[in-house]
């Protein structure tokens, strides 16, 4: 698996517009999860999402510009499983403390 340095900088710039979208997807509100955990959510799943997609060999065939739409839609499905991943441990620590 052959990571570029430009995959990695896209990855990045687009998690962040990832975890955006992620956090007010799953959260239902315009802010998700506030500004910095948005944007720390986007850039992990920016990077599992485009690991993941090159790992899978998959390719949305959504075309190359400067920045790849493939990228984009990698960093939102791995935003998304980061997002859904905290959810899950926010839930078991709040029943931990109950």
């Amino acid at each position: 698996m052959d990571i570029t340095l430009q995959e990695v900088v896209v990855w990045g710039v687009l998690g962040l517009l990832a975890g955006s979208l992620a956090g007010a997807l799953i959260n239902q509100k315009k802010e998700g999860f506030g500004m910095v955990t948005n944007l720390v959510f986007g850039l992990i799943g920016a990077f599992i999402g485009g690991a993941l997609f090159d790992f899978l060999k998959i390719d949305t065939g959504l075309g190359s510009i400067t920045i790849n739409l493939n990228h984009l839609v990698a960093a939102f499905v791995g935003a998304i499983l980061v997002v859904v991943g905290a959810k899950i441990v926010e839930g078991q620590r709040s029943k931990k403390k109950d």
